[in-house]
């Protein structure tokens, strides 16, 4: 059976106030297209879960449809910082959940496994845990040490960019997977966007994402652009600057591009 719908389809399921997981990482493979459907569809109060995020989530900003997020790092890389994310969060519009990449991997860990937490170490010497709550101690009961822990994280839908997917929601990524595969397992329900569907019976690879696990796919070209995803494109660095220039502009002339697809 086809679960192959349209791009308006599947972000119209997203309820206000949903929790996101977001696949790729920083400026690589993010499903930009998606997240611009989010903002043309009017979503608000929507909550991110995300190691490292830069183009989707400080759109989400721009467009003030951003209620918190869990993330180890937000911003641009070399091109500089998340201009909306970080103004929303200093004008406490975004409640920023504060943690280190490893931190959000391990809740998202916690979810899959179906605990509420998740040990961790290399907290050791940092005052993130007493800043920002996300890191509670615990007894360890084998050792009697002191064990750092993170609470589970269980998206409501993980969206993630793929290069290929079949039209039952099988998906391959070519290059780095980044989290998006502990985000597939750790989520209610997921979302694949894909630079190119294939028919189920034409795989020369095998996919790494099982299509039982996904709900939709979505036929999305350019789908993480102005970000990269390799080796189809890299990152529009021209774009990207534009974006930086004047976030506002930027966006209502990506919402007017989306619409006249």
């Amino acid at each position: 059976m086809s679960k192959q719908i349209s791009l308006s389809e599947a972000a119209s399921v997203v309820s206000d106030g949903a929790l996101l997981a977001l696949g790729g990482n920083a400026l690589h493979r993010s499903p930009v297209a998606f997240v611009t459907e989010l903002i043309r569809q009017g979503k608000k109060n929507l909550s991110v879960i995300k190691t490292a995020g830069a183009l989707d989530v400080d759109l989400l900003a721009t467009e003030k449809s951003l209620k918190s997020v869990y993330g180890g790092y937000i911003g641009f890389e070399m091109f500089g910082l998340a201009q909306s994310y970080r103004k929303g969060v200093q004008n406490q519009e975004i409640v920023a959940h504060e943690h280190a990449c490893a931190s959000v991997i391990a809740g998202l860990r916690a979810s899959i496994y179906g605990v509420p937490f998740q040990p961790i170490n290399g907290f050791q010497g940092s005052e993130l845990p007493e800043l920002t709550g996300q890191i509670k101690y615990v007894d360890c009961p084998f050792t009697g040490k002191k064990t750092a822990v993170v609470p589970a994280l269980r998206p409501d839908y993980s969206v993630i960019h793929v290069n290929i997917a079949d039209e039952q929601g099988n998906a391959y990524i070519e290059g780095a997977v980044f989290e998006d595969l502990i985000m597939v397992r750790a989520a209610e329900k997921v979302i694949v966007t894909a630079e190119k569907i294939i028919s189920s019976d034409s795989w020369t690879v095998r996919p790494q994402v099982p299509g039982f696990l996904v709900e939709s796919v979505v036929l999305a070209e350019q789908g993480a652009a102005p970000g990269s995803c390799a080796p189809s494109y890299s990152i529009d660095k021209e774009a990207v600057i534009d974006y930086l220039k004047d976030p506002n502009s930027y966006l209502e002339k990506l919402k007017e591009a989306e619409i006249h697809v």
